[in-house]
């Protein structure tokens, strides 16, 4: 089997991170099991500040990153004890707030569930903040957040944002472009006005389509600006304002499910029974598929879910090199299926957390003994390979133009940092 997760930073390697006096530092919200922290570490980040209300969670990723005390157990709700525990002044905040009530498992009830609208618990920690307000904020959600309460609730947020003076751009990033996974997820960054040289284009009052700001929009594409995404930033006015970073689609790294796929004799594929039961359950089209692929004698490899049709479960399969996007195990019909046909003999069987793993660029990842725990972690967890993406083209160039300008005290002396100061110049 190719190793696809090439550059992703192996756990042992995570404690070789910028030491916790670095300026490059993060606070993780909603982190799950650290996988925003694992994309970050490749360029340095520190991770001051980790937050999540799940106590498996919690034990994913301290099997990961060790348990020095950073990771907060407690509700983001509870302010004053989670700003207690923030050191110093983080220059960015991440905030990977829970999706099911954005989509169809939590009946789009959006900010009006109870799990999407610990938003603005987040929201309400940056207030008090105050003056150690992060430069940067970055939220993650899935595609339905824009739709979401039409539209609303995007709104919502991004005013949120604002309000607390943030400039915003927006785009989409879908997992295909760096591992065999569709996973498409919206993601918001906001830019506190504080914050001068930033590699932005901000939208003028007197812009409409001709503007440096649209042009920027247009540059990224519909993939990464979709039709839906635009429109709401074109219609919804902001305090401060919409900005555009210089995006370009990502070129995909072509990889095929096949190549993080266990194919051998040791994996715990089923019985015949069970096989023959998931055959059956296959619509005609489907299943006329997979037995003219038996029938050629070829290797083929694919992903099965299991899904209600018209009041029945169907068995549904996907041949197109890429496994549909990775969920929480609620149920079977959630959690996702290998289907292998390999000369005439058909297999079947489920994914494994480490073949979630490697779909989420994390394929070292330590895991727990309990398989549910895993791919429940997995499931609802960031691709690492797109914050690595995020990452290099958008925050730390921010965090380099800030850098850039700021001032900083070297000696018990006030120096100035310039561009030149980082080629090697002088200090002055």
């Amino acid at each position: 089997m190719r190793d696809t997760t090439a550059g992703i930073i192996a756990p042992k390697l995570l404690k070789e991170e910028a030491s916790a006096s670095s300026r490059k530092v993060f606070c993780e919200f909603f982190a799950g099991i650290g996988l925003v922290r694992m994309g970050l570490a490749a360029s340095g980040w520190y991770c001051a500040y980790a937050n999540d209300i799940s106590e498996k969670k919690r034990q994913l990723y301290e099997a990961c990153f060790g348990s020095d005390g950073h990771f907060h157990l407690g509700d983001v709700w509870n302010r004053d004890e989670v700003i207690a525990k923030i050191p110093g002044s983080p220059f960015l905040a991440t905030a990977s707030f829970p999706c099911i009530d954005t989509s169809l498992a939590g009946n789009w009830k959006g900010f009006d569930g109870v799990h999407s609208s610990s938003f603005f618990g987040f929201v309400n920690v940056l207030q008090e903040l105050a003056r150690r307000r992060p430069k940067v904020v970055m939220l993650e959600n899935v595609v339905g957040f824009l739709t979401s309460q039409d539209g609303k609730d995007y709104e919502a947020a991004v005013r949120a944002l604002a309000e607390l003076g943030y400039w915003i751009d927006s785009f989409a990033v879908d997992a295909r472009y760096f591992v065999p996974q569709s996973r498409p997820r919206i993601f918001v960054i906001g830019v506190h006005e504080s914050v001068n040289g930033a590699p932005t284009v901000r939208k003028e009052e007197s812009e409409w389509f001709s503007g440096r700001w649209s042009s920027r929009i247009d540059a990224g594409g519909k993939f990464l600006r979709p039709p839906k995404l635009v429109q709401l930033m074109e219609a919804i006015e902001l305090p401060t304002g919409w900005a555009a970073f210089d995006l370009r689609e990502p070129k995909a790294e072509r990889v095929d499910i096949a190549d993080i796929i266990d194919l051998d004799d040791n994996q715990e594929w089923w019985d015949a029974t069970s096989v023959s039961k998931h055959h059956d359950m296959m619509s005609d089209r489907h299943r006329k598929i997979v037995d003219e692929m038996l029938e050629s004698g070829g290797k083929f490899t694919g992903t099965i879910y299991r899904r209600k049709r018209n009041g029945k479960t169907r068995a549904e399969i996907r041949f197109d090199g890429l496994a549909g996007c990775l969920r929480t195990p609620k149920g079977g019909s959630a959690r996702q299926i290998i289907i292998a046909v390999d000369r005439g003999q058909l297999r079947i069987r489920w994914m494994s957390p480490r073949e979630y793993a490697r779909l989420q660029g994390a394929g070292d990842f330590p895991l727990v003994k309990n398989t549910i725990q895993n791919l429940y972690g997995l499931g609802d967890a960031v691709c690492v390979p797109v914050i690595q993406w995020i990452d290099k083209n958008v925050l730390t160039p921010v965090f380099d133009a800030y850098q850039a300008e700021s001032r900083e005290f070297i000696g018990g002396q006030d120096v100035t940092v310039t561009a030149a100061n980082d080629a090697g110049g002088e200090r002055k």
